[in-house]
Parts: C-alpha cells; structure tokens; sequence
C-alpha cells in the first residue's frame, strides 16, 4: 500500500478563508464553467505524462522493489514539493509543466503495482476493472456536483483529517505489512478520496476554486489514490496467480 498523496491547500481551500480572514471571491457561472472545462482537458493532457511514467516505472520495478520503503518516503517528499511548487506558479505556464512532471514522477511509481498485477493471470482485466471503477467514481462524482450546484465545503475537516489518518496508516503498515490492515487502509482510501473528488468538483462547479492548474492537482490525486487502491483490493481478493 502506497501512502496517499492529495495537493498541498492553498489558503483559500480547505478552510474556506483566505490568508487576511476574508471568505474567497467566488468566481461568476460563465468563468465556473471555464474553469471546468480547462480542468477536464488539463486532466486528460496528465494522462500522457502518467502513461509514459508507467511505462518506465514498469521497466524500472526491480529496482523500486529492492527498496520499497526508501523509495515511496523519497517519493512522498519530492510530490509534496512538487506541490507547493505549482501552488506558487498556478497562474503561469510554469504551473502546467510542474504539474505534468508531478503526474509522470507518479505514473512511474505506479509501475511496480502494475508490474504486480499483470504478472497475475488476470492481471489485465483486474488493471482494466480498477480504471473502469475509477472512471466510474468519477462520473458519479462529476453528476452530483454538477447537477445539485451543493456546496460540499463543508466537508473540508473532515475529509482533511480521513486523508491524514489513511497517510500516517500507509505508512506504518511499510514497516508492520499487515494484509488486514492494508485492505481496511484501501477501503478507507477510496471512501475519502471519492469524497475528495466531490469536495473538488463542487468547488469548482460553486466558485471556489478558480485556478485551473489547482483544481486539475486535486482531481488528479484523488483520481490516482482511487485507481491504486481499487486495484489493490481487485488484487487481494480476486488475484489468480499462474
């Protein structure tokens, strides 16, 4: 089990409230819809980087096997100052390149899970049921908060709290490699990461969120935790081993 990673927030993010204390302008319908929309294609455009990132991660899973503990912590770090990285150039190009090198750093780290799982013999079915239950999630996800127009920012604590509770569980079940616990750890992760995806979505859909580059970070995340941990469960419980 990968530790889960999710965007540094900003300050108008989680909390709802700007650095000075004031609630965030929210941004008009028109602009709303803009903002999606450049999200969605700045989210299909992570998925080449992701691709490519696979690829080589595949390539490259004996090593990362070798030390997995060293590697995932290293990782974590680098993703982490990655993210506050693009949160400094969100409204520059420089933004969008961070966050595609970010995107294909974390398709490279999905290639030992993916090595994994196609060494099963139902490997590729079980990597094609995780992306499709991802997309899913995903559509369900979109629907609700494009069709209620509900402001989920409620939410924000307590999604905040569940993220940090399944980070600081990964990382202790490195070191216990615990199979129960790694399951439950899963289960968690896609319940609160679905969550997330809302709470994202519906920012933008409201307003709150009006950068681009920002709300394409935290659907990424949310979408790669979901796909990572779905597959994992696919894995554990259905796995046919040759």
């Amino acid at each position: 089990m990968q530790p889960e990673l999710r965007p540094v927030p900003n300050n108008d993010s989680a909390f709802g409230r700007d650095a000075s204390g004031y609630a965030p302008a929210t941004a008009a319908p028109s602009d709303s819809q803009k903002v999606l929309r450049n999200t969605y294609l700045l989210l299909a455009l992570t998925m080449v980087p992701t691709l490519i990132g696979a690829v080589v991660g595949m390539s490259t899973a004996s090593l990362v096997m070798q030390h997995p503990i060293m590697i995932s912590l290293g990782m974590l770090a680098v993703v982490i100052g990655l993210q506050f990285a693009i949160s400094a150039n969100r409204d520059r190009g420089l933004g969008v390149a961070l966050l595609l090198l970010m995107t294909g750093l974390l398709g490279w780290w999905l290639g030992p899970i993916l090595t994994v799982a196609l060494s099963l013999k139902n490997g590729p079915a079980l990597v094609g049921y995780a992306a499709a239950g991802t997309g899913l999630v995903m559509a369900v996800m979109a629907t609700i908060a494009t069709t209620t127009k509900r402001d989920f920012s409620f939410m924000g604590k307590f999604l905040l709290v569940g993220m940090i509770v399944v980070l600081l569980a990964g990382i202790a079940n490195m070191f216990l490699q615990m199979p129960v616990l790694s399951l439950a750890i899963s289960s968690m992760a896609i319940v609160v990461f679905s969550l997330f995806l809302l709470y994202d979505l519906s920012r933008i859909v409201t307003g709150g969120e009006t950068n681009y580059v920002m709300a394409t970070t935290g659907v990424y995340l949310s979408l790669l935790n979901i796909f990572s941990s779905l597959l994992h469960l696919l894995m554990a419980l259905t796995g046919e081993k040759d």
